[in-house]
């Protein structure tokens, strides 16, 4: 039986009316209009729906079963609409990358796998903590610790990642193959950052320069950078991070007795997106596993210990 569903929807907001001249109002209908709209229905149906009176209109034994499975049938053919109106969107991702991290391999792959997805891309920096809930980016590729908190986040790891201590090139470590933090820089005290995987060193005086005030939390990151270049401290870095390589004043050195830190694929986890789970697979297999040097296979009682937290 074909049913015409602009018929059942006059029939729903009479229902709702109890009246047919409120229910052609709220059509934009005239009444006589709407009255014979009805009888079509109930015509095609071989039923009466309401019973007409100058008390009003009311339903009839018919009508009442009628119209709970009326108003189911208009929402599944909205929700049918919807999902074909879904279904003929171009796939579209955004993926966000957070400072130091470098995606371009992944979305590559991503592109290639889907020729016909909108693959873009957005730089951030670490303070930019809304991208992902305000759906500027579909999803994050950054370094554990995250500055955002992670309800309602789904959060896959992707990879370990030693680290370096970074120095200016003029330290007396620069030159080193590898430093321990134990060995080589017993009397540095380090401050873990809480919302990133760098460790920062409490500036020193140097020479005839006093020390200046240690990094703050609205510098950028070339200000801090500046710190190290001349010589006032030392930081540590994800060896991924290279920006600083390209720096002559500046020289980068791995660490042997640290944890390592993690890179991290965050979307949202109920984010419906078809594109999403292509990503994490691309994303497990380009930025993912990378085996870990034998020097950093140390006892657990020798790592992680030498620093204190930022609060």
């Amino acid at each position: 039986m074909d049913v015409d569903l602009r018929l059942v929807r006059y029939f729903t907001v009479v229902a709702e009316y109890g009246n047919f001249g409120r229910a052609a109002t709220r059509l934009h209908l005239a009444q006589p209009s709407l009255s014979r709209q009805i009888q079509r229905l109930e015509a095609h149906l071989g039923v009466r729906l309401f019973d007409r009176s100058p008390q009003g209109t009311s339903l009839t034994d018919a009508g009442r079963a009628f119209l709970p499975r009326a108003l189911s049938l208009l929402q599944e053919a909205e929700r049918a609409a919807r999902t074909a109106r879904a279904a003929a969107q171009p796939l579209a991702v955004t993926v966000g990358c957070a400072e130091g991290l470098v995606i371009t391999a992944c979305v590559q792959e991503l592109r290639r796998r889907h020729p016909d997805g909108q693959v873009r891309t957005r730089h951030l920096e670490w303070r930019d903590t809304r991208a992902l809930a305000e759906g500027r980016v579909d999803a994050l590729v950054a370094y554990r610790p995250l500055p955002i908190p992670t309800d309602g986040l789904r959060v896959t790891k992707l990879r370990e990642e030693s680290r370096v201590l970074v120095t200016s090139a003029r330290h007396r470590l620069a030159n080193e193959k590898a430093v321990s933090l134990r060995r080589d820089l017993p009397d540095e005290e380090l401050v873990a950052c809480v919302s990133t995987p760098v460790v920062w060193s409490t500036p020193r005086p140097v020479g005839d320069r006093p020390a200046p005030p240690p990094p703050a939390i609205d510098d950028s990151y070339e200000d801090k950078l500046e710190l190290i270049a001349t010589g006032h401290c030392v930081a540590i870095f994800p060896a991924g991070d290279r920006r600083a390589a390209v720096r002559e004043d500046v020289a980068l050195v791995p660490v042997t007795d640290i944890d390592p830190c993690e890179v991290v694929l965050v979307t949202r986890a109920d984010d419906p997106n078809p594109l999403l789970d292509s990503l994490e697979r691309v994303a497990r297999t380009v930025l993912g596993a990378t085996p870990r040097r034998e020097d950093d296979e140390r006892p657990e009682g020798q790592r992680g210990d030498l620093m204190r937290s930022e609060h």
